[in-house]
C-alpha cells in the first residue's frame, strides 16, 4: 500500500528539483532559474555594498592622515572629476534606453545602445586612469600617505568594477548578436543593468564624499 503513494511522493519531489519534467524546464524551469539569479545577484550587491561601506569607512577615518602630503584640495580638480562623472551618469541612462528597447524585442536598437554605453564607461575609465598617472607623476601615489591610500583603493576599486562591467558589457553583445533576446540573454542583460546602475550610485558617493569634500 506505502510503495505507491512513496513512489508518487518521489515524482513530486523529482518534478519540483527538475523543473516538472521537459515542459516544466522550458517554462517553469526558465522562470525559477531567473528569479534564483536576480536573487543571487542582489545578494551579490548587497555584499558589494558592504565591501564598498568599508572602503568609505576607512576613507573617512584616514581622509586627515595626510602625512604632511598634499591635501584633497590641493591635488582634486573638480571640474576633471565632473566632466568623469557626466561621463558615467550618461552611460546610466544610455543602458536604461537599451533595456527600454530589449522589452520592445529591438535586437539591433538594444546593440546600438550597449555599444554607446560601452564608450562612455570606457572614456570615464581612460579619464580615471590618466588622473591616476599624474597623481602618481607628481609624487602624490598610494605610497605617500594614510590619506592617498585610502583613495587610491576606494577610487581604484570603483575603476575595477567598471572595468569588469566594460568586459561583461562586450561578453553581453556577442551574445544578443548571436543568441538574440532569448530568455538567458534578457536575464543576464537585466543583471548586468542592476550591477551598471549601482555602480553609478556608488560613483555619486564617491564625487560627493572624497572630491567634492575634499576639494571644499
Amino acid at each position: 500500500m506505502s510503495s505507491p503513494a512513496v513512489s508518487a511522493s518521489h515524482g513530486a519531489l523529482d518534478d519540483v528539483l527538475h523543473g516538472g519534467g521537459v515542459d516544466g524546464h522550458h517554462h517553469d524551469g526558465h522562470h525559477d532559474d531567473g528569479s534564483k539569479t536576480l536573487l543571487g545577484f542582489w545578494i551579490y550587491l548587497m555584499s558589494d555594498c558592504l565591501i564598498f561601506s568599508g572602503l568609505f569607512a576607512t576613507f573617512a577615518v584616514l581622509a586627515n592622515a595626510t602625512a604632511g602630503g598634499p591635501t584633497g584640495k590641493e591635488l582634486f580638480e573638480l571640474p576633471y572629476v565632473l566632466g568623469e562623472t557626466m561621463l558615467l551618469l550618461v552611460s546610466s541612462v544610455t543602458f536604461g534606453m537599451a533595456m527600454l528597447n530589449m522589452h520592445a524585442g529591438q535586437k539591433g536598437k538594444v546593440l546600438a545602445w550597449l555599444a554607446v554605453t560601452f564608450v562612455f564607461g570606457a572614456g570615464f575609465i581612460g579619464m580615471e586612469v590618466y588622473e591616476f598617472a599624474k597623481l602618481i607623476h607628481e609624487g602624490a601615489g598610494p605610497d605617500r600617505s594614510a590619506f592617498l591610500s585610502s583613495y587610491f583603493t576606494l577610487v581604484g576599486t570603483h575603476g575595477l568594477h567598471v572595468t569588469c562591467g566594460l568586459i561583461w558589457l562586450v561578453v553581453m553583445m556577442d551574445m544578443i548578436r548571436r543568441y538574440g533576446l532569448n530568455d538567458a540573454t534578457r536575464r543576464r542583460l537585466s543583471c548586468l543593468s542592476l550591477f551598471w546602475h549601482f555602480l553609478d550610485i556608488v560613483w555619486i558617493c564617491v564625487f560627493t564624499f572624497v572630491y567634492l569634500r575634499g576639494a571644499i
